[in-house]
């Protein structure tokens, strides 16, 4: 794998588990924020597993329904890779 792959998996994978914890915050269930983002609940789970990777209109979806800003929910993400392979 390379450097670029390795650095790009880390970001969706900070990303899903940003998603994960904010979720969870909420106390809501995956299926909840699927309904609230009107997205699909076994998407969500691809997110927060890190198996896929978000559009920027899933992200601003995802964002509206944790009530955060993409940004916000962007940097969270980064937070969760910093000090990370």
């Amino acid at each position: 794998m390379s450097t670029s792959n390795g650095i790009a998996c880390a970001l969706v994978g900070s990303f899903g588990r940003a998603v994960r914890q904010l979720r969870e915050a909420q106390g809501w269930s995956q299926e909840r924020l699927a309904e609230n983002s009107n997205l699909n609940r076994s998407y969500i789970g691809e997110i927060e597993r890190g198996v896929v990777v978000a559009s920027l209109l899933t992200v601003e979806k995802l964002a509206t329904a944790l009530k955060v800003t993409p940004a916000a929910l962007l940097e969270q993400g980064g937070k969760q890779g910093a000090g990370r392979p």
